[in-house]
């Protein structure tokens, strides 16, 4: 006999798993995988122990359940470099739209970045599995434009690692960009200047010398 279809979730239901899912990132993000408990994360949602886990089995299970949720974030400018489209203005899109993730989802840029820092126990297959295939990709498609002479060549990883670090670092290290840049230029326009910044380096450095 077939497995009965499981059952679709109810409004409320939703609205518990991301009320778990928010007080959950906000937990990770402040004390890493190791130092968050279910009770801590039970009480920032406002609900019992054995509420919380009629909707999640574990503290893994939160924890796979907003990795993935992020890797599908963190995936998606890249996905969208266009290979018909001019280098430029396709690398520039992807720098800003990093910078605006930075800005906007700097807790889950955290809580990946901890995961990392550990040897990313819980999520190495997804690295080398989805992450892999779709960097594999856009590799070919920053090759493609190499080989037509549109930018200069280079180690495409290295350029895509390249863009990692640097738009990444004002949402994981947050505290210290502001720190250094002072009051006068902590507020949000410390994004654009970024962003100005990251694209005059790479725009340059991928010129094509004549």
């Amino acid at each position: 006999m077939e497995q009965a279809a499981r059952k679709p979730r109810t409004r409320i239901q939703i609205e518990k798993r991301e009320l778990i899912l928010e007080a959950a990132l906000e937990i990770f993000a402040q004390h890493g995988f190791r130092g968050a408990t279910i009770d801590q994360i039970a009480e920032a949602a406002g609900m019992s122990k054995p509420n919380l886990l009629y909707y999640f089995r574990s503290k893994d299970d939160i924890h796979r359940t907003l990795i993935q949720r992020l890797l599908d974030t963190w995936l998606a400018p890249l996905r969208e470099i266009d290979d018909v489209g001019d280098p430029v203005t396709e690398l520039r899109s992807y720098i800003r739209r990093k910078l605006e993730m930075a800005r906007d989802y700097p807790r889950e840029s955290r809580l990946f970045a901890n995961e990392i820092l550990q040897g990313a126990p819980r999520v190495l297959p997804m690295l080398e599995g989805e992450l892999k295939t779709l960097v594999d990709e856009k590799v070919q498609v920053i090759k493609g434009w190499m080989r037509s002479g549109k930018i200069a060549r280079t180690d495409p990883y290295h350029l895509i690692f390249a863009i990692w670090a640097t738009t990444q670092h004002y949402a994981d290290f947050d505290v210290q960009v502001r720190a250094v840049l002072g009051p006068a230029r902590d507020g949000e326009g410390r994004f654009e200047d970024a962003a100005r910044f990251l694209e005059q380096l790479f725009v340059e450095g991928l010129r094509v010398k004549g």
